[in-house]
């Protein structure tokens, strides 16, 4: 399959495995490098807010790359209300944040942000809502006690066993796994060509 190849060098500022897989799906080439960028929400920002936030933090932190070098960053968070669910600490946090999110509809919000030499050029943000069956509690006692929601916002990953707890999506799903594919494109677009 063809894909696109940057007309400028693309940094994405992850490492996140899931945002990697989406990237090479779309044949786009990239280097992934972890940006050195402390994570921290703004009081009082809105919670839809934060992840547009973080996004170009990420983006902008990673400087001295070259002109011809562009950065993605990238950050998604879960949202019950306004609560922030972020990576649970361990299987107690899991099965606490998937309890709350147990036969609710909670929203999905990620923050995409493009830079060059730590000046943001284009920033956006996507929200899908997901909304989880309702399970009994030894099946999310099950599954929070699995290593699969660690290192996920929201304690579920829904490319992977984590789809069992979910009855529907209602936006982009690749948004949840943590790049929204239009947004993402619409904004690499005027850098890619197509091979």
């Amino acid at each position: 399959m063809k894909g696109f190849m940057p007309k400028a060098k693309l940094v994405l500022a992850s490492r996140s495995p899931r945002r990697e897989q989406i990237l090479r799906m779309l044949g786009v080439d990239f280097v992934a490098r972890t940006p050195d960028y402390e994570e921290i929400n703004p009081p009082g920002m809105d919670s839809r807010q934060v992840p547009e936030h973080l996004a170009r933090g990420k983006a902008a932190s990673m400087t001295g790359l070259g002109p011809d070098t562009l950065v993605l960053g990238s950050d998604t968070v879960v949202l019950i209300g306004d609560r922030i669910l972020g990576k649970p600490a361990g299987s107690e946090d899991a099965l606490e944040m998937l309890t709350a999110l147990n036969g609710r509809t909670h929203l999905v919000v990620t923050g995409v942000a493009l830079a060059r030499e730590g000046r943001v050029i284009d920033s956006g943000a996507v929200l899908t809502e997901v909304t989880f069956a309702k399970l009994p509690l030894q099946a999310l006692r099950e599954y929070a006690a699995s290593e699969e929601p660690m290192d996920k916002a929201g304690a579920y990953a829904i490319q992977g066993h984590g789809a069992r707890l979910v009855e529907k999506v209602n936006g982009c799903f690749y948004n949840v796994m943590g790049l929204p594919i239009q947004l993402t494109l619409r904004m690499l677009g005027p850098y890619l060509h197509q091979e």
